[in-house]
């Protein structure tokens, strides 16, 4: 069972999803049309999931996403949404997303989206997916490197550099709890199993082409 916390600017859409989440088994800890209240209410309840739209009431899903990463909440979350234009798909996940599925889709597709991203895995929907066959250039959803977050960016180099937890803690103002969990799921996303594998991986990448 998974806690989940729905963000939609239409009643409608948010009571069909809370009934096909609650008879898969899943917990509705909360909904609201609001991104600004939003943000106050998952800072405290913390939920293993966000479900959430881009288009709200004129203001924008990206927002939300924005916010949460400039306050370290990292919140799996999914964005379930009308477009799949694939510069929204990109800035979605360059913001932190780790899944797009697009509101067309079927129920068994979101509860295998949710189910992904707790894991800390990517999940594209098969709408979204499909643009690759009608050509749409979603060439940087194939950069390993685009799955990050800025904040996922800037561990993984430190990480990579050979700086301790406490000592990127110290650099970037945050605990060393955080930087732990940051490190942990980089290494989930990444598919790599131990810290000499992430250096490999930076390296592969060119993130460290300035060291000697």
């Amino acid at each position: 069972m998974s806690r989940i916390f729905l963000v939609d600017d239409h009643t409608m859409v948010r009571e069909g999803l809370r009934s096909v989440l609650e008879k898969a088994g899943h917990q509705v800890v909360g909904e609201d049309a609001d991104p600004a209240h939003a943000l106050t209410v998952l800072s405290q309840l913390a939920p293993d999931v966000l479900l959430l739209d881009l288009n709200l009431n004129g203001s924008s899903g990206l927002m939300l996403l924005l916010e949460l990463q400039r306050r370290n909440l990292m919140l799996p979350t999914i964005v379930l949404t009308m477009s799949a234009h694939p510069h929204q798909v990109s800035e979605a996940l360059r913001m932190g997303a780790l899944g797009y599925v697009l509101k067309g889709a079927s129920s068994r597709e979101l509860l295998q989206a949710i189910e992904t991203v707790r894991q800390g895995q990517r999940f594209l929907g098969e709408g979204v997916v499909a643009l690759r066959h009608d050509g749409a250039d979603l060439l940087a959803l194939d950069d390993p490197l685009s799955q990050l977050t800025t904040r996922e960016r800037q561990i993984m180099e430190q990480v990579a550099r050979g700086q301790t937890s406490a000592a990127i803690a110290k650099q970037l103002n945050l605990s060393p709890k955080t930087v732990e969990t940051y490190r942990s799921r980089l290494m989930r996303k990444l598919g790599v199993d131990n810290l000499p594998g992430l250096v490999r991986f930076a390296m592969q990448c060119g993130m460290l082409q300035g060291e000697t």
